[in-house]
């Protein structure tokens, strides 16, 4: 089992700037990527960003430029900088874990953290 605990989320006003952190802890497999999906209310669970234990990235398109996903392998943790924050990123933001094996994948979830941008 692996576990995710979040940290950093709040209020911001537009354009400002927040950073997610997410420990993971467990059994976390050599081969595996982590990063951030979030959900507005009303809409489904989007990828934000994601990082693999290589360092390939992904992002969401909207994020691009704004937002920057890193990690440290060494103490499992994996970082969400947004910057230039708008309303609409306003959403829960889950911290998101697959380990890669052999037979398949497993995927874990962390609890959650609000991240609400409003003047």
């Amino acid at each position: 089992q692996v576990q995710l605990v979040e940290s950093g989320g709040g209020l911001v006003q537009p354009g400002g700037s927040l950073r997610l952190s997410c420990a993971a802890s467990g059994s976390i497999f050599n081969v595996n990527a982590m990063g951030w999906y979030r959900q507005a209310p009303g809409k489904q669970r989007e990828l934000v960003a994601t990082i693999t234990s290589s360092g390939r990235l992904n992002y969401l398109d909207s994020v691009k430029g704004r937002f920057t996903v890193s990690r440290d392998n060494a103490k499992n943790t994996v970082y969400l900088e947004m910057n230039s924050l708008k309303p609409e990123d306003t959403a829960v933001y889950y911290c998101w874990l697959r380990n890669f094996r052999a037979l398949g994948t497993s995927d874990y979830w962390g609890q959650g953290t609000q991240v609400t941008v409003s003047s």
